[in-house]
Protein backbone atom coordinates (compact mmCIF):
# COMPACT_ATOMS: atom_id res chain seq x y z
CA UNK A 1 0.00 0.00 0.00
CA UNK A 2 1.20 3.32 -0.96
CA UNK A 3 2.43 5.77 2.36
CA UNK A 4 0.35 8.88 2.46
CA UNK A 5 3.09 11.92 2.70
CA UNK A 6 3.17 15.12 3.65
CA UNK A 7 5.74 18.08 2.86
CA UNK A 8 6.81 21.11 5.17
CA UNK A 9 9.01 23.23 2.96
CA UNK A 10 8.39 23.50 -0.95
CA UNK A 11 11.70 25.36 -2.07
CA UNK A 12 13.98 22.93 -4.35
CA UNK A 13 14.75 19.72 -1.84
CA UNK A 14 10.93 19.93 -0.90
CA UNK A 15 9.62 19.83 -3.81
CA UNK A 16 12.59 17.00 -5.28
CA UNK A 17 11.54 15.06 -2.03
CA UNK A 18 7.73 15.43 -3.37
CA UNK A 19 8.31 14.28 -6.91
CA UNK A 20 10.57 11.25 -5.74
CA UNK A 21 7.60 9.75 -3.53
CA UNK A 22 5.35 10.17 -6.32
CA UNK A 23 7.69 8.57 -8.60
CA UNK A 24 8.30 5.33 -5.82
CA UNK A 25 4.73 4.78 -6.35
CA UNK A 26 3.43 6.71 -2.79
CA UNK A 27 1.06 9.42 -2.46
CA UNK A 28 2.09 12.99 -1.66
CA UNK A 29 -1.40 14.43 -0.10
CA UNK A 30 -0.12 17.77 1.28
CA UNK A 31 2.35 20.64 0.78
CA UNK A 32 3.09 23.32 3.42
CA UNK A 33 4.94 26.62 2.81
CA UNK A 34 5.06 29.64 4.64
CA UNK A 35 4.90 31.14 0.73
CA UNK A 36 1.71 29.90 -0.78
CA UNK A 37 2.03 30.18 -4.05
CA UNK A 38 5.42 27.95 -3.50
CA UNK A 39 3.31 25.46 -1.48
CA UNK A 40 0.74 25.65 -4.60
CA UNK A 41 3.15 24.73 -7.75
CA UNK A 42 4.72 22.09 -5.54
CA UNK A 43 1.46 20.58 -4.46
CA UNK A 44 0.18 20.69 -7.79
CA UNK A 45 3.00 19.24 -9.78
CA UNK A 46 2.34 15.96 -7.54
CA UNK A 47 -1.24 16.21 -7.44
CA UNK A 48 -1.65 17.49 -3.58
CA UNK A 49 -3.77 20.34 -1.87
CA UNK A 50 -1.71 23.43 -0.50
CA UNK A 51 -1.52 25.17 2.86
CA UNK A 52 0.65 27.82 4.49
CA UNK A 53 -0.08 26.29 7.97
CA UNK A 54 2.51 23.30 8.65
CA UNK A 55 0.07 22.55 11.36
CA UNK A 56 -2.07 21.01 9.12
CA UNK A 57 0.43 18.63 7.38
CA UNK A 58 1.51 17.08 10.79
CA UNK A 59 -2.32 16.72 12.29
CA UNK A 60 -3.81 15.18 9.10
CA UNK A 61 -5.26 11.78 9.11
CA UNK A 62 -4.29 11.15 5.78
CA UNK A 63 -0.75 11.85 6.49
CA UNK A 64 1.90 8.76 7.29
CA UNK A 65 4.95 10.52 6.46
CA UNK A 66 6.16 14.18 7.07
CA UNK A 67 9.06 15.43 4.99
CA UNK A 68 10.24 18.31 6.68
CA UNK A 69 12.69 20.22 4.56
CA UNK A 70 12.73 23.97 6.16
CA UNK A 71 15.65 26.04 7.19
CA UNK A 72 17.17 24.90 9.99
CA UNK A 73 15.74 26.78 12.87
CA UNK A 74 11.82 25.23 12.37
CA UNK A 75 13.20 21.78 12.16
CA UNK A 76 12.52 20.80 15.41
CA UNK A 77 8.88 22.33 16.53
CA UNK A 78 7.27 20.45 13.24
CA UNK A 79 9.23 17.37 13.56
CA UNK A 80 8.54 16.56 17.31
CA UNK A 81 5.03 17.97 16.49
CA UNK A 82 4.92 15.07 13.88
CA UNK A 83 6.48 12.62 15.71
CA UNK A 84 3.88 13.25 18.53
CA UNK A 85 1.44 12.96 15.86
CA UNK A 86 2.24 9.58 15.13
CA UNK A 87 3.83 10.32 11.78
CA UNK A 88 7.25 8.89 10.64
CA UNK A 89 9.64 11.09 9.92
CA UNK A 90 12.33 12.39 6.81
CA UNK A 91 14.17 15.40 8.58
CA UNK A 92 16.68 17.50 5.61
CA UNK A 93 19.97 17.69 7.07
CA UNK A 94 21.40 19.18 9.58
CA UNK A 95 18.66 17.68 12.81
CA UNK A 96 18.49 21.12 14.07
CA UNK A 97 20.91 24.00 14.57
CA UNK A 98 22.00 22.34 17.65
CA UNK A 99 22.69 19.45 19.62
CA UNK A 100 19.69 19.62 22.12
CA UNK A 101 17.28 20.57 19.28
CA UNK A 102 18.75 17.32 17.63
CA UNK A 103 18.06 15.38 21.35
CA UNK A 104 14.78 16.54 21.37
CA UNK A 105 13.83 14.75 17.86
CA UNK A 106 15.31 12.09 18.46
CA UNK A 107 13.60 11.66 22.25
CA UNK A 108 10.22 12.46 20.39
CA UNK A 109 10.81 9.83 17.54
CA UNK A 110 11.65 7.10 20.21
CA UNK A 111 8.73 7.81 22.41
CA UNK A 112 6.38 7.54 19.89
CA UNK A 113 8.14 4.46 18.30
CA UNK A 114 8.40 6.09 14.36
CA UNK A 115 10.83 5.90 12.28
CA UNK A 116 13.51 8.93 11.93
CA UNK A 117 15.65 8.67 8.64
CA UNK A 118 18.24 11.99 8.20
CA UNK A 119 18.68 13.49 4.42
CA UNK A 120 22.08 12.30 4.08
CA UNK A 121 21.53 10.88 1.01
CA UNK A 122 25.51 11.20 -0.23
CA UNK A 123 25.48 7.67 1.63
CA UNK A 124 22.84 6.63 -1.87
CA UNK A 125 25.76 7.68 -4.65
CA UNK A 126 26.33 5.01 -6.20
CA UNK A 127 30.35 5.64 -6.50
CA UNK A 128 30.56 6.58 -2.46
CA UNK A 129 28.01 3.57 -1.47
CA UNK A 130 30.80 1.30 -3.33
CA UNK A 131 33.28 2.62 -1.93
CA UNK A 132 31.86 2.14 1.49
CA UNK A 133 31.02 -1.81 0.71
CA UNK A 134 35.06 -1.82 -0.11
CA UNK A 135 36.10 -0.94 2.94
CA UNK A 136 33.77 -2.50 4.60
CA UNK A 137 34.46 -5.98 2.85
CA UNK A 138 38.02 -5.34 3.84
CA UNK A 139 39.22 -5.58 0.18
CA UNK A 140 41.82 -1.99 1.45
CA UNK A 141 42.82 -3.80 4.79
CA UNK A 142 41.90 -2.23 7.50
CA UNK A 143 40.96 1.73 6.97
CA UNK A 144 43.01 4.29 8.74
CA UNK A 145 42.36 7.25 7.00
CA UNK A 146 39.65 9.28 5.53
CA UNK A 147 40.03 12.49 3.64
CA UNK A 148 37.56 15.01 1.88
CA UNK A 149 36.97 18.30 0.50
CA UNK A 150 33.81 19.68 -0.03
CA UNK A 151 32.99 22.97 -1.54
CA UNK A 152 31.16 25.53 -3.70
CA UNK A 153 31.42 29.30 -4.46
CA UNK A 154 27.90 30.25 -3.73
CA UNK A 155 26.01 32.54 -5.85
CA UNK A 156 25.70 36.44 -5.65
CA UNK A 157 23.68 37.31 -3.01
CA UNK A 158 24.40 34.32 -1.20
CA UNK A 159 24.93 35.79 2.25
CA UNK A 160 21.83 37.52 2.28
CA UNK A 161 19.59 33.99 1.60
CA UNK A 162 18.86 31.95 5.11
CA UNK A 163 22.08 29.91 5.12
CA UNK A 164 23.54 33.49 6.08
CA UNK A 165 21.50 34.28 8.93
CA UNK A 166 22.55 32.74 12.35
CA UNK A 167 19.19 32.26 13.67
CA UNK A 168 17.85 30.60 10.88
CA UNK A 169 20.78 28.52 10.19
CA UNK A 170 22.60 28.09 13.57
CA UNK A 171 25.55 27.86 11.94
CA UNK A 172 27.71 28.24 8.40
CA UNK A 173 29.56 25.58 5.81
CA UNK A 174 30.52 22.99 8.58
CA UNK A 175 26.11 22.97 9.33
CA UNK A 176 25.58 22.73 5.54
CA UNK A 177 27.72 20.59 3.31
CA UNK A 178 29.97 19.80 6.87
CA UNK A 179 27.33 17.60 8.04
CA UNK A 180 27.53 15.48 4.92
CA UNK A 181 31.38 14.91 5.44
CA UNK A 182 30.63 14.32 9.22
CA UNK A 183 28.55 11.66 8.47
CA UNK A 184 30.63 10.18 5.67
CA UNK A 185 33.31 9.78 8.13
CA UNK A 186 31.39 8.18 10.86
CA UNK A 187 29.95 5.68 8.62
CA UNK A 188 33.76 5.01 6.81
CA UNK A 189 35.73 4.83 10.36
CA UNK A 190 33.49 4.62 13.14
CA UNK A 191 32.60 7.03 16.15
CA UNK A 192 35.68 9.72 17.10
CA UNK A 193 36.83 10.70 20.31
CA UNK A 194 38.27 13.46 19.50
CA UNK A 195 38.45 16.57 17.20
CA UNK A 196 39.95 19.97 16.58
CA UNK A 197 38.92 22.41 14.04
CA UNK A 198 39.37 26.40 12.43
CA UNK A 199 36.52 27.83 11.32
CA UNK A 200 37.10 31.21 9.19
CA UNK A 201 35.26 33.23 7.83
CA UNK A 202 37.37 34.79 4.89
CA UNK A 203 35.04 36.36 1.92
CA UNK A 204 30.99 36.17 2.43
CA UNK A 205 29.34 38.66 4.62
CA UNK A 206 27.92 35.78 7.47
CA UNK A 207 29.82 36.95 10.35
CA UNK A 208 29.52 35.34 12.86
CA UNK A 209 29.13 32.22 10.61
CA UNK A 210 32.19 30.64 8.87
CA UNK A 211 32.33 30.45 5.24
CA UNK A 212 35.19 27.51 5.88
CA UNK A 213 35.81 24.86 7.88
CA UNK A 214 38.75 22.80 8.58
CA UNK A 215 38.95 19.52 11.04
CA UNK A 216 40.59 16.94 12.32
CA UNK A 217 38.73 14.02 14.01
CA UNK A 218 40.10 10.80 15.79
CA UNK A 219 38.92 7.55 16.85
CA UNK A 220 39.46 6.03 20.10
CA UNK A 221 41.71 3.31 17.92
CA UNK A 222 43.79 5.45 16.34
CA UNK A 223 41.91 6.19 12.94
CA UNK A 224 42.27 9.82 11.91
CA UNK A 225 39.81 11.69 9.42
CA UNK A 226 40.35 15.04 8.03
CA UNK A 227 37.84 17.81 6.22
CA UNK A 228 37.92 20.66 4.71
CA UNK A 229 34.42 22.00 3.84
CA UNK A 230 34.03 25.55 1.97
CA UNK A 231 31.86 28.26 0.33
CA UNK A 232 35.16 29.60 -1.57
CA UNK A 233 35.64 26.55 -3.10
CA UNK A 234 34.86 29.03 -6.71
CA UNK A 235 34.93 25.54 -8.76
CA UNK A 236 32.47 23.15 -7.09
CA UNK A 237 34.55 20.43 -5.96
CA UNK A 238 33.98 16.82 -3.90
CA UNK A 239 36.73 14.61 -3.55
CA UNK A 240 36.66 11.50 -0.74
CA UNK A 241 39.75 9.14 -0.13
CA UNK A 242 39.91 5.71 2.52
CA UNK A 243 43.33 4.49 2.69
CA UNK A 244 43.62 0.97 4.13
CA UNK A 245 46.81 -1.12 4.63
CA UNK A 246 46.48 -2.52 1.54
CA UNK A 247 44.91 0.09 -0.75
CA UNK A 248 42.41 3.33 -1.14
CA UNK A 249 39.51 3.87 -2.92
CA UNK A 250 38.82 7.49 -3.64
CA UNK A 251 35.46 9.21 -5.20
CA UNK A 252 35.45 11.96 -7.34
CA UNK A 253 32.20 14.07 -8.13
CA UNK A 254 28.74 13.92 -7.27
CA UNK A 255 27.64 14.10 -10.67
CA UNK A 256 25.94 17.69 -12.28
CA UNK A 257 27.83 21.04 -11.71
CA UNK A 258 30.46 18.90 -9.27
CA UNK A 259 31.53 16.62 -12.43
CA UNK A 260 31.09 13.56 -13.05
CA UNK A 261 31.36 11.00 -10.24
CA UNK A 262 33.78 8.70 -10.29
CA UNK A 263 35.43 5.75 -7.89
CA UNK A 264 39.27 4.55 -7.86
CA UNK A 265 40.24 1.56 -6.27
CA UNK A 266 43.66 0.66 -5.72
CA UNK A 267 45.39 -2.32 -4.29
CA UNK A 268 49.07 -2.49 -2.84
CA UNK A 269 51.46 -5.00 -4.68
CA UNK A 270 53.38 -6.90 -2.13
CA UNK A 271 56.78 -4.94 -3.77
CA UNK A 272 55.02 -1.78 -3.47
CA UNK A 273 55.39 0.70 -6.44
CA UNK A 274 52.27 1.37 -8.51
CA UNK A 275 49.27 -0.85 -7.39
CA UNK A 276 46.67 -2.00 -9.03
CA UNK A 277 43.92 0.07 -10.29
CA UNK A 278 40.25 0.06 -10.62
CA UNK A 279 38.54 2.85 -12.18
CA UNK A 280 34.63 2.99 -12.72
CA UNK A 281 32.58 5.77 -14.18
CA UNK A 282 29.10 6.77 -13.33
CA UNK A 283 27.51 8.74 -16.20
CA UNK A 284 23.50 8.44 -15.24
CA UNK A 285 21.08 10.31 -13.56
CA UNK A 286 21.69 10.62 -9.96
CA UNK A 287 19.88 7.67 -8.18
CA UNK A 288 21.27 9.12 -4.40
CA UNK A 289 17.39 10.36 -3.87
CA UNK A 290 15.56 7.70 -5.36
CA UNK A 291 17.35 5.03 -3.42
CA UNK A 292 17.53 7.33 0.31
CA UNK A 293 13.69 6.79 -0.16
CA UNK A 294 13.24 3.47 -1.35
CA UNK A 295 15.71 3.18 2.04
CA UNK A 296 13.31 4.94 3.94
CA UNK A 297 10.05 3.55 3.30
CA UNK A 298 11.44 -0.16 2.98
CA UNK A 299 12.57 0.52 6.59
CA UNK A 300 8.79 1.90 7.93
CA UNK A 301 7.60 -1.38 6.08
CA UNK A 302 10.27 -3.52 8.13
CA UNK A 303 9.86 -1.80 11.39
CA UNK A 304 13.74 -1.49 11.02
CA UNK A 305 16.46 1.53 11.41
CA UNK A 306 17.07 2.87 8.48
CA UNK A 307 20.26 4.17 6.70
CA UNK A 308 21.59 7.93 8.15
CA UNK A 309 18.84 7.42 11.13
CA UNK A 310 18.27 9.56 14.23
CA UNK A 311 21.25 8.72 16.00
CA UNK A 312 23.18 9.14 12.85
CA UNK A 313 22.04 12.89 12.32
CA UNK A 314 22.60 13.20 16.71
CA UNK A 315 26.12 12.46 15.97
CA UNK A 316 26.99 14.90 13.00
CA UNK A 317 25.85 17.36 15.35
CA UNK A 318 27.64 16.28 18.06
CA UNK A 319 30.98 16.83 16.40
CA UNK A 320 30.13 20.24 14.78
CA UNK A 321 29.31 21.33 18.23
CA UNK A 322 32.86 19.68 19.26
CA UNK A 323 34.40 21.45 16.28
CA UNK A 324 33.01 24.98 17.03
CA UNK A 325 34.26 24.60 20.64
CA UNK A 326 37.74 23.32 19.33
CA UNK A 327 38.05 26.20 16.97
CA UNK A 328 36.94 29.07 19.75
CA UNK A 329 39.05 27.73 22.53
CA UNK A 330 41.94 26.58 20.38
CA UNK A 331 42.33 23.08 21.73
CA UNK A 332 41.32 19.35 20.94
CA UNK A 333 37.74 18.53 22.32
CA UNK A 334 37.14 15.21 23.46
CA UNK A 335 33.83 13.30 22.18
CA UNK A 336 31.58 11.20 23.97
CA UNK A 337 29.20 9.13 21.02
CA UNK A 338 25.38 8.95 22.54
CA UNK A 339 24.40 5.32 23.22
CA UNK A 340 22.16 3.99 20.79
CA UNK A 341 18.33 3.69 22.19
CA UNK A 342 16.14 3.90 18.98
CA UNK A 343 12.81 2.06 19.35
CA UNK A 344 10.91 1.24 16.12
CA UNK A 345 7.31 0.17 15.62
Amino acid sequence: MPLRVGIVGAGLMGTRRARTAVESGDKVTIVADLDARRAKACASAVGASATDDWTHVVTRGDVDVVVVATPNKFIKPIATAAAFSGKHLLCEKPLGRNVDEAMEIVDAANRNSVTLKIGFNHRHHLAIRKAHDVVTNGDIGEPFCFRCVYGHGGRPGYDKEWRGDAELAGGGELLDQGVHVLDLARWFLGEFAAVSGVTPRWFWDVEPLEDNAFALLRTASGRVASLHTSWTQWKNRFSLEVLGRDGFVSVEGLGGSYGTERLQIARRRPESGPPEMQDEEFLGPDVSWQDEWNEFTSAIREGRPPLGDGVDGLEALRLVAAIYTSARDQRIVRVQPTVRKETYA
